[in-house]
């Protein structure tokens, strides 16, 4: 059995690491991080970091405001990140959609619900756009939560194993 220390899901604003998606990818990538990220995005952040400090291959799963978080540190560090996968990434924050990041080419996959009433699609296809070089983006049948479509996904081709 393969241990997946080298992927880290990142839960949205009012997530946690016993959400849905957390309980979920436990079962399918054992040993898969997971951790709670509590307080605003500079907080948030700074846990990501000490986290992601020890290693240069991370597979770095985000979900909403977990997906601005990972879009964060990866275009800061995309040397330390193999593969970014984005759920319905929270990229229409402010402070994002004002200073954009440079454009990196780590493979990043993005899934969005055509039927998310919480972060419009358009905005974030563009957005995610100007971002990745090396960008896959995936419009599904569901809402922001995207539970539906995480239960059929293939996560081991996804992230790489």
């Amino acid at each position: 059995m393969s241990n997946y220390d080298h992927v880290i899901l990142i839960h949205g604003l009012e997530g946690s690491s016993q959400g849905f998606k957390a309980q979920l990818l436990r079962k399918i990538l054992p040993g898969i991080r997971i951790p709670d990220f509590p307080g605003a995005l500079g907080e948030r952040m700074s846990i990501l970091e000490d986290i992601l400090v020890d290693r240069d291959d991370w597979v770095i799963i985000g979900s909403s405001f977990g997906g601005l978080m990972g879009t964060l540190y990866t275009c800061a560090h995309p040397h330390k990140v193999r593969k970014l996968v984005l759920l319905a990434p929270a990229l229409i924050w402010p402070e994002f959609v004002v200073d954009p990041p440079d454009p990196v080419d780590v493979p990043t996959v993005v899934y969005h619900g055509m039927r998310d009433d919480i972060i419009p699609i358009d905005d974030v296809r563009r957005l995610s756009a100007g971002c990745f070089d090396n960008l896959v983006f995936h419009e599904v049948d569901d809402i922001h939560n995207l539970n539906e479509t995480v239960k059929t996904l293939d996560w081991h081709e996804i992230i790489g194993t």
